[in-house]
């Protein structure tokens, strides 16, 4: 039998929710992501807990032991007990009555497989009681050792319940599936047939989907199968993925975590933060990466006007766009501009520029520096004549 094991596991108020329910007579079975990543040997990070009782059984017992209970979704089923300050969403087994490709009409159950058939991958319909002893009602775990990403039953009619699973399907597989084994023929038959239904979800729910697909330690195979499935051109118009690939290749030579936005920043498109609702940060960084992606600017310069992190990051890009290997050099040019601070400020000009004169006459100066290659000193740099007086 296979059993997990872990330090999540033996936590004294996870163990202490499981007693809870096992206690009042009811099933308390791990589900889901904390199961397949235990499986995998990953950090456990969110635990769910899918249960017969019904969720104002769950209130009571919870009430019962004085364990903090939030109905966070009881329409859908599911409480959050929070113990020793470690949330446990416990949501009943259900069954799916109605969907519209958005969300469902669901009921409860008292079996673990109707559970697990309305599930999305097979990998995801891991149960494992509070011992670690796993029930595999669906054939998951052949799958999990194969790392195949795989559709329930019909993948048509798992799209069709929701349409996000069709960017869950190449997010999973960025983060889980086998690369060499390609992907699944019949789950991508399907997804290019029904991938218009992308357009009736919400541009929220698409960009979590795609920052965390992008945020793999690899995704440009999964952005290659959703070009060739015609999603790419569904969720983000105009993007074209040629330098993806080189990118993420040059991050591994460099040594250079993961991100999504400078990945993002390669991909292009139209209307990038209106078509994932991207964050007002995270839209800064776009803009800044995209800017420094195209500039003129030398190395150095780079590291002198916006810092090493993004210098690097315009390297890179410039690098994967150019089909070349990485320069050692140019990464230490970086460096040396970064640590650059410009020898004069606006105190040092004559009283004769004022207004916009002062920004125009600090930028002809910082240019000279540059130029130099930082060797222009204080003196040096007020001594330079302004071509516009």
């Amino acid at each position: 039998m296979t059993k997990l094991a872990g330090d999540w596991l033996d936590r004294p108020a996870t163990q202490g929710i499981c007693a809870l329910l096992e206690g009042g007579g009811h099933k308390a079975l791990f589900v889901g992501g904390c199961v397949r990543d235990a499986l995998l040997g990953r950090a456990v990070g969110d635990i769910d807990i899918a249960t017969d009782a019904r969720p104002e059984r769950v209130m009571a017992l919870a009430e019962a032991a004085g364990v903090k209970a939030v109905p966070t979704g009881i329409g859908h089923g599911t409480v959050t007990l929070v113990s020793d300050g470690v949330p446990h969403e416990v949501t009943t087994f259900r069954r799916d009555v109605e969907t519209d490709g958005r969300r469902a009409v669901v009921a409860f159950s008292d079996d673990v497989a109707e559970d697990a058939r309305r599930r999305d991958f097979t990998m995801n319909a891991l149960y494992a009681d509070a011992r670690g002893a796993v029930t595999d009602p669906l054939g998951g775990m052949a799958d999990l050792r194969a790392r195949r990403v795989r559709f329930i039953e019909d993948p048509e009619t798992r799209i069709r319940e929701d349409y996000l699973r069709i960017l869950r399907f190449f997010r999973f597989h960025a983060w889980y599936g086998n690369a060499d084994a390609g992907m699944d023929a019949e789950a991508l038959a399907a997804i290019a047939a029904l991938s218009p239904g992308l357009e009736t979800l919400s541009r929220e729910r698409v960009g979590h989907e795609m920052r965390r697909l992008l945020a793999a330690p690899d995704p440009a195979p999964s952005i290659a199968a959703m070009r060739q499935a015609g999603v790419l051109a569904v969720v983000l118009p105009g993007a074209e993925d040629t330098f993806l690939a080189p990118l993420v290749h040059l991050e591994g030579e460099t040594g250079t975590a993961p991100d999504a936005m400078r990945r993002l920043a390669v991909l292009g498109g139209e209307d990038l933060p209106g078509a994932l609702r991207l964050s007002k940060a995270d839209q800064r960084r776009l803009e800044a990466l995209r800017s420094v992606m195209t500039s003129a600017d030398t190395p150095a310069a780079l590291g002198f006007r916006h810092g090493a992190g993004l210098a690097r990051d315009a390297l890179l890009m410039r690098w994967a766009m150019a089909g070349q290997a990485p320069v050692p050099e140019q990464l230490s040019e970086v460096e040396t501009g970064a640590a650059q601070v410009l020898p004069v400020s606006a105190r040092d000009l004559p009283d004769s520029y004022q207004g916009a004169e002062i920004g125009r006459r600090l930028k002809q100066l910082e240019a000279a520096f540059v130029a130099s290659g930082f060797t222009l000193d204080r003196a040096a740099l007020l001594a330079l004549p302004d071509p516009r007086s």
